[in-house]
């Protein structure tokens, strides 16, 4: 398999799949770090590959490889991993086909659309011996170790509740005509699983709209909000799935597309832990100071912690100050960790198994506000029991040929 070939001195060769806001960010990323080569980069859209292209030439002398369909870098073997910054809807089915042609990935978060994708990402890791990285940077932060130091240490008791919290004031742009495709971009290939569509420059070139349609992606709650919400599972450590689920949604300023912009969702596990989520697209303001953030509640203080890169602790019924720390949020960190895995083979901080039980919250709290009930989960079978309704949304329809 590709990624076993690499010797511990040689760089990593890496394919950049979808090379927007994120994907370009990441090749000069890659570029800085010194232990990879971006050898491919592959996107829909030929101009966004040109200019991660040119970005390539510019700092190395030498042009990748572009192509415009994954599916023809999945049998070069001189490359060892995938880097997948796409759409959502494609971030499960070129994951789970690169890996079983032998690529490692970093595939960035939501690691899958819908719940069933998450089962199949770990057990496709598994079948194919495959390195995983996840798109949630915050695992690789001195800030996050330090945490974890003081957590397990018992520094505000026995951790009982978590909450996390995304308040990030958005408004989808008003409504333009469906048109044509831009020259140089297929977007049949886009829409990939989704279904058949005709194109919508909003909806193409704005991540907080497909990201706010069910086809393609998990709104504001898998955008952004899977940060914080694996931070709050990273703070609570339960054992596994929450077995209840409750969630309002409603919208105050006109909703973000598919999507409420404002939800609250409370899961609760079978050790009696609670973790709590709050969404509201439509303030100007933050909570604590901190537009995106956490709070730990132990039964002898809490701490206050935000993937902006930052943790306090207060203790006793007085509320006193206890350790803290600022540091960085993780982004080349993570980057570089999911390098040295490639090489090492040892797991990432991030694997398929930790990306599934925190996308799981974003899949299981959608489903809940969408059918406007309390629901009841079972861990160990992945359903719903006698619901037929929630489990049907566990998973979706994959437009063919591109089933998962």
């Amino acid at each position: 398999m590709a990624a076993q070939k690499t010797a511990a001195n040689d760089k990593v060769s890496l394919a950049f799949i979808g090379v927007g806001g994120r994907g370009s960010g990441a090749v000069k990323q890659a570029l800085k770090l010194g232990t990879a080569n971006v050898s491919a980069i592959c996107d829909v859209d030929s101009n966004a590959a040109e200019r991660s292209g040119q970005v390539v030439f510019q700092a190395t002398g030498k042009t990748p490889r572009t192509v415009s369909d994954f599916r023809k870098l999945l049998d070069d073997k001189t490359i060892d991993a995938f880097m997948i910054a796409t759409p959502h809807h494609w971030h499960g089915p070129i994951a789970v086909a690169a890996m079983k042609a032998g690529k490692d990935v970093y595939v960035e978060k939501p690691a899958s659309h819908v719940f069933r994708e998450g089962r199949i990402l770990i057990e496709t890791a598994r079948t194919h011996n495959r390195i995983f990285q996840h798109g949630t940077q915050m695992r690789s932060s001195e800030v996050t170790a330090k945490a974890r130091e003081l957590l397990d240490a018992g520094v505000i008791g026995a951790v009982k509740m978590s909450k996390a919290w995304n308040l990030q004031r958005m408004k989808p742009p008003a409504p333009v005509p469906d048109a044509a495709p831009p020259p140089g971009v297929d977007y049949d290939l886009w829409l990939g699983p989704a279904p058949k569509r005709p194109f919508n420059p909003h909806r193409f070139n704005r991540s907080t709209n497909w990201s706010n349609t069910f086809d393609y992606g998990n709104g504001s709650f898998g955008n952004d909000g899977i940060h914080d919400l694996d931070m709050a599972h990273f703070g609570l450590s339960p054992r596994t799935h929450p077995v209840k689920i409750t969630a309002a949604g409603a919208n105050v300023d006109g909703g973000l597309g598919d999507y409420p912009d404002n939800m609250q969702v409370s899961f609760e596990f079978e050790e009696g832990k609670v973790l709590l989520y709050e969404e509201r697209s439509w303030t100007p303001y933050g909570q604590y100071g901190f537009d995106s953030g956490n709070m730990f509640y132990g039964t002898e203080g809490f701490m206050l912690f935000s993937r902006r890169g930052m943790f306090q602790v207060f203790l006793g019924s007085k509320e006193e100050k206890g350790p803290g720390m600022k540091g960085g949020g993780g982004h080349p960190k993570h980057f570089a960790d999911f390098i040295d895995s490639v090489r090492s083979r040892k797991p990432t901080v991030a694997p398929p198994e930790v990306a599934h039980h925190s996308c799981a919250l974003v899949h299981l709290g959608t489903i809940a506000q969408r059918v406007g009930r309390v629901l009841r989960f079972d861990p160990k079978s992945e359903t719903f029991p006698n619901d037929p309704e929630a489990n049907r949304m566990l998973t979706k329809v994959y437009r063919p040929p591109f089933e998962l």
